[in-house]
């Protein structure tokens, strides 16, 4: 199926709020924190004619396969100061904070996903000693299920799609379980509103990492988008200040609900199944706390399909990157952006831009991985250029 490019028709100046000052000493002090590989990628500059590509590779994060732990773990701590009316202090790492929580236990944390948010908050909530219980839609492969259940998760196959597990895991809320969403619906905005918090600590790394190295930051950001989420941190970083970089969103052709509600000019349901590859972004709906920012925020939509992302999986490869297949998306994404005559005139001369893609997971299906991209994902990535 052939990508489908459109200009935001509700895109404005607006600026929002930025992430909070405190958000940094924060996930600093979750373990094995440190900022992921910003890699250089002049290989893919040169292909599409642009100054600079680099690649923020969210493969290993906090020893998870995504960036996910960076909302999932600021959300989770702020909605137990909620819960609790007090900041469990002091804690200076996540012995000390899961100590200073014993006297809630038992306790649980539900949520609903189609992989890595799921994971990312089984995860938090070992590290907190509490209980877990993840709903995910039908059809989830088992690599992606497993790990969940690794990390002591109860894990609950829905009849149904994403929104559907969605729904379900919002009917365990009670005085000892916590729902940690990263999308919303009416009454329940406020924790996804930290889930998108809490991404902005990305942006902030590309920024360092550039400064740093005396790079120009961003002309030209790729963002894939399942509920909007993600993209909406990358909207209040890049829409908070003077600079201001053209956004372009990524989607599945078959799940591109953000693209379509900015068509609609108003929150617009596409109907499962959902069936992309590209699992991370097989949602029906925006996020309706992320929605005011993806409608105002974004410039290009991107909606791909399957062989694309595939061919993305292996390009990212050739570049150092092992990429699942949702990570892959910003590739996906950008080259139909270039391929795309309309875009291109309109986007102008990017023959001097700094583009950065964002690859949001690792190989979570190291078997698929293998199949599409015809080797395994320890293999890729051994020799690369990183800016620090």
């Amino acid at each position: 199926m052939p990508p489908r490019v459109t200009p935001n028709p509700l895109v404005d100046d607006a600026k929002w709020p930025p992430a909070p000052e405190n958000l940094a000493a924060f996930h600093h002090r979750m373990p094995a924190y440190a900022p992921t590989l910003l890699l250089d990628a002049p290989d893919l500059a040169a292909r599409f004619g642009v100054g600079r590509v680099v690649i923020k590779a969210e493969t290993r994060r906090m020893g998870l396969p995504s960036f996910k732990i960076l909302g999932a773990s600021w959300a989770t701590y702020q909605a137990i100061c909620a819960h609790t009316g007090k900041e469990p202090e002091p804690w200076t790492n996540i012995n000390d904070l899961a100590r200073n929580l014993v006297h809630l236990r038992p306790f649980k944390l539900v949520t609903a996903t189609d992989g890595n948010h799921g994971r990312a908050v089984a995860f938090m909530a070992r590290l907190l000693g509490f209980e877990c219980h993840v709903f995910v839609p039908a059809g989830m492969v088992r690599a992606r299920i497993e790990p969940m259940e690794l990390e002591g998760a109860t894990v609950t196959v829905i009849d149904g799609d994403y929104d559907d597990a969605v729904d379900r895991a919002a009917k365990e809320a009670g005085e000892n379980c916590l729902v940690v969403s990263d999308t919303s619906w009416p009454g329940y905005e406020t924790i996804p509103a930290q889930v998108i918090e809490g991404y902005s600590t990305i942006f902030n790394e590309v920024d360092a990492a550039l400064d740093a190295s005396h790079l120009a930051r961003p002309d030209l950001v790729v963002i894939p988008m399942g509920v909007g989420a993600f993209m909406a941190a990358a909207v209040t970083h890049y829409r908070s200040g003077a600079e201001r970089a053209v956004i372009v969103g990524v989607e599945p052709t078959d799940a591109n609900c953000v693209q379509e509600s900015a068509l609609a000019g108003e929150i617009t349901h596409v109907p499962g199944p959902h069936r992309s590859i590209m699992v991370g972004l097989n949602c029906g709906r925006p996020s309706l706390t992320a929605w005011p920012r993806l409608a105002s925020g974004i410039d290009w939509f991107v909606s791909v399909d399957d062989d694309a992302a595939r061919q993305a999986m292996r390009d990212l490869a050739d570049a150092a990157v092992a990429a699942g297949e949702t990570g892959a998306a910003c590739l996906a994404g950008f080259d139909a952006l270039m391929a795309d005559d309309d875009a291109r005139a309109q986007l102008g001369d990017l023959s001097k831009a700094t583009v950065l893609l964002v690859v949001t997971e690792g190989a979570t299906d190291p078997g698929n991985f293998e199949l599409v991209v015809g080797r395994s994902p320890e293999s890729v990535g051994r020799v690369l250029t990183a800016i620090s």
